[in-house]
């Protein structure tokens, strides 16, 4: 197998659940050696559901080409061997809940008193400071709390974003920020304490709707239509198909009028002509826009906009995603043996992508061979 970017970086990943090990989980991929470091009783990830083959989906998903260890912090021998492991490791992730790991000696601080090249990150719910630090923080708690739910969703009803995406976020950013960490640490020789919270990140990633509301016009949830840009969202072709179609600027709306909808006047019409005039006559646009797709079958549809350069998309579900042509996938064997085919890592490195025939590792199952090399001398 080729060698990845990071061979020869050790990371020991003293996480659960789902941001930490996204984070540690890319960084497996691209060669770093993960060395996954659970309370006895496991991951709690382990038992969220059977779906990969007997075991966790989102244990799989999460934690492929990684090694694991079970440690009990407060065992003084297993303190010292994750001590030990921490002193020859060049990265430490972990997400437990603020002062689990202080109250212990085994803080930011301490590993890298120990250890100045170390990058020690840390991935909390909000942060290690301020009046919501003591709180629990799961996902979805922060989709509601940072807004995130306000602006998902149709008319009627906030809802939840359909996966973990506060979590995921979290997780991106933090193998960002540590891969951020190793470039300087090349030039310096020095390494850093990374603080993330998950507030903080999806708080980020909702500038756009931050900034409008900001301004008094705060966005409408509107299903499968874009907020502020007009026609964008669903109509049904003839034979009862969905598709998703985006208009982007005043070009392709000329283009659409031409030659989807047969309506040229539409063009220069004030009320229509540019995005903004056609957000506010959103009613009228979204009715010329279905009378034409409801006139035609979904694949000749398809072809027109096409031909057309309109972007559009079929209206998928998680069966569509499985049969789609364009999914690439890669195998990853479970504890069990059966192994499942996962969603293949999305970047490409000279053509090839990484991760495949990975192992999710059963619980401890690499404990006796990492207390060998790691026993404190």
């Amino acid at each position: 197998m080729a060698q990845g970017p990071l061979d020869g970086i050790v990371v020991v990943a003293i996480e659960q659940a789902v941001a930490a090990p996204y984070c540690t989980s890319r960084l497996a991929d691209a060669g770093a050696r993960v060395i996954k470091v659970e309370r006895p009783e496991g991951d709690f990830a382990r038992g969220y559901d059977t779906a990969a083959a007997g075991e966790s989906s989102y244990f799989v998903w999460l934690n492929r080409g990684k090694q694991s260890i079970a440690l009990d912090f407060d065992d003084p021998s297993d303190r010292d061997l994750l001590l030990s492991m921490t002193d020859a490791a060049d990265v430490v992730v972990q997400n437990l809940r603020p002062g689990t790991l202080e109250r212990r000696g085994l803080g930011p601080d301490a590993l890298r008193a120990r250890n100045p090249r170390l990058i020690a990150c840390t991935i909390s719910g909000y942060g290690e400071t301020g009046p919501y630090a003591a709180r629990k923080a799961y996902d979805l708690l922060i989709q509601a709390d940072s807004g995130l739910c306000s602006v998902t969703g149709g008319p009627e009803a906030p809802a939840r974003v359909g996966i973990s995406v506060v979590d995921i976020a979290t997780g991106a950013a933090a193998q960002a920020a540590i891969l951020e960490a190793l470039i300087a640490r090349g030039h310096s020789g020095a390494g850093a304490d990374i603080r993330l919270s998950m507030f903080d990140v999806i708080a980020d990633w909702l500038a756009v709707p931050f900034l409008h509301a900001a301004a008094g016009k705060a966005p409408r949830r509107a299903g499968l239509a874009h907020p502020s840009i007009s026609p964008y969202g669903v109509f049904r072709t003839r034979d009862g198909r969905e598709l998703l179609i985006a208009v982007q600027n005043d070009r392709e709306w000329a283009a659409l009028c031409t030659m989807v909808l047969a309506r040229p006047g539409m063009v220069a019409d004030p009320e229509v002509a540019t995005n903004t005039a056609r957000v506010r006559n959103r009613d009228r646009v979204d009715a010329a826009v279905a009378k034409a797709l409801a006139a035609e079958d979904f694949a000749p549809m398809s072809a027109r906009l096409a031909a057309a350069g309109i972007a559009f998309a079929g209206v998928n579900d998680m069966a569509g995603l499985i049969a789609h042509p364009h999914l690439a996938t890669s195998r990853v064997e479970t504890p069990g043996g059966a192994g499942v085919a996962l969603p293949a890592p999305p970047a490409r490195f000279d053509g090839a992508r990484r991760m495949d025939r990975a192992r999710a590792p059963a619980l401890d199952g690499d404990g006796p061979a990492i207390r060998a090399e790691f026993a404190p001398r």
